[in-house]
């Protein structure tokens, strides 16, 4: 795109500004009397008339006023991205939120959810952990009745496995205690793909335990992306967007789709770092279902042990001073709960 003047720049983005505040057409005459801005409205109408033909604004062929364009939002966006900053006092608010919860997983995802959805005012979306790398972290053996034994397989990230284990002949309660203290030594802090290739331990009874554990660990590692969590849908259909387009409709059946939406997150984030932050607007032309829409997404987590997405949907008139430093913030949150809970802080 062509470069912009400074008077241009300031323009476009108080353009851009109005737009997302009224959701009308911004024309010459408002900027002036409203902004206070020291140039004519002739002016003005030049700039703005350049500001279209370079692709930034368009036209609506009902009114004289503009509307931003895909690229007018990406310029928008290019420019405020790192000093967009949530207040403290909301910082502060979201983190008393999340420190007063239970420490579990689902209610950590439920709450933020709701927290994404309420300050962005747009569909929050976010996926749980998904394990990446499994550690050991600890094994009990419990004798339950006869040759039944129940294993209990506590892993790093806080995933729980438990099973019960067919033995060959009773074993009393002290020897499967003294299994239990070798695996733990042995196992301690291993992935599960070290403990698949560990060498057979020469007592049956270990030989038996870790076999189910390498088998319980490698299961969890292969696991998918876990559920996906939800909130906020009644924000955007109040939206003039949304109640006026079929095609804006058309972009919350994704919803309903857990499959798409997996996809689209897991394709968007995939090559991301942690902590990273995307904006997708209009689609990027990938996404025909969402040319009316910005997806503004993050991914949190752990690098190589757990990490998840999480966004938020709206129209491409989003408040995106609001939305993009919330999923940051957000993000950094349950990063370090995620990180919390594999260390066992």
């Amino acid at each position: 795109m062509t470069h912009l003047t400074e008077r241009q720049k300031t323009l476009l983005m108080l353009i851009i500004r109005d737009y997302i505040d009224s959701a009308q057409p911004v024309g010459s005459k408002r900027l002036a009397e409203h902004y206070h801005i020291s140039l004519s409205s002739a002016t003005i109408r030049h700039e703005m008339a350049a500001l279209t033909e370079m692709g930034y604004l368009r036209q609506p062929h009902t009114s004289a006023g503009r509307v931003p364009s895909e690229e007018g939002y990406r310029y928008f966006v290019s420019e405020m991205m790192h000093s967009a900053e949530l207040p403290e006092t909301v910082q502060h608010t979201i983190s008393h939120q999340f420190y007063q919860s239970r420490p579990e997983l689902d209610q950590w995802m439920t709450l933020a959810a709701s927290i994404l959805a309420t300050q962005s005012q747009g569909v929050s979306v976010i996926t749980a952990p998904h394990v990446e790398m499994t550690k050991f972290k600890h094994v009990e053996l419990i004798s339950t009745q006869g040759r039944q034994v129940l294993m209990v397989l506590v892993m790093a990230g806080g995933e729980v496995s438990q099973q019960i284990l067919t033995l060959a002949e009773p074993v009393t309660q002290e020897r499967l205690s003294q299994a239990a203290t070798r695996l733990n030594g042995l196992l301690a802090g291993q992935a599960a793909q070290a403990i698949s290739t560990l060498t057979p331990r020469p007592d049956p009874l270990d030989q038996d335990i870790l076999l189910l554990i390498s088998q319980d660990m490698l299961r969890v590692s292969g696991k998918s992306s876990g559920e996906i969590y939800t909130d906020g849908l009644t924000n955007v259909l109040a939206e003039p967007e949304f109640a006026e387009s079929d095609d804006a409709r058309r972009a919350l059946k994704i919803f309903d789709e857990p499959a798409t939406l997996q996809d689209l997150l897991t394709r968007t984030t995939s090559n991301s770092n942690v902590g990273a932050l995307q904006v997708l607007i209009g689609g990027e032309g990938e996404y025909d279902d969402l040319r009316q829409c910005s997806l503004v997404i993050a991914r949190y987590g752990v690098p190589g042990m757990a990490t998840g997405s999480l966004g938020v949907l709206g129209p491409m008139r989003m408040s995106y001073s609001r939305t993009i430093p919330t999923v940051r913030f957000v993000a950094a949150l349950l990063s370090d709960l995620v990180n919390d809970t594999i260390s066992g802080e």
